[in-house]
């Protein structure tokens, strides 16, 4: 069976979309993981055993420190508050959709805990 120029164009085209999709969402899927691996590591570290947690905001900037020196950007101390803020809203591991992009879950998790929003919305006329 022979295809027509445009048919196998397509045909190819439609492969390799595909397998793009697929890397992007093994891609996001693993990103996910990690980023809530280290949040959960945090969040760990600040309790020590307890409920709750006063953690240094010197431990967070020491730690992005290092992090950012050994694999570049991505690790500031906003990124890792937001790294302890997604395992914090959603501990759960398997309970998460890895559909969803790390911007969603940074949105959700301000809205799961909403302590973590920098501002609050005026919503009365």
């Amino acid at each position: 069976m022979e295809l027509s120029k445009n048919e196998l164009f397509n045909a190819i085209k439609a492969i390799i979309s595909q397998s793009r999709l697929k890397v992007f969402r093994a891609a996001n899927a693993a990103l996910l993981e990690s980023y809530w691996q280290i949040g959960k590591l945090i969040v760990e570290d600040e309790q020590q055993g307890k409920l709750s947690a006063a953690y240094g905001k010197e431990t967070l900037k020491k730690l992005s420190n290092q992090l950012t020196f050994e694999f570049g950007k991505g690790f500031d101390e906003r990124n890792l508050n937001n790294m302890r803020s997604f395992y914090s809203a959603f501990p759960i591991w398997y309970a998460l959709r890895t559909e969803l992009s790390w911007t969603r879950y940074r949105l959700l998790s301000r809205f799961v805990n909403p302590n973590l929003i920098p501002y609050t919305f005026n919503l009365t006329p």
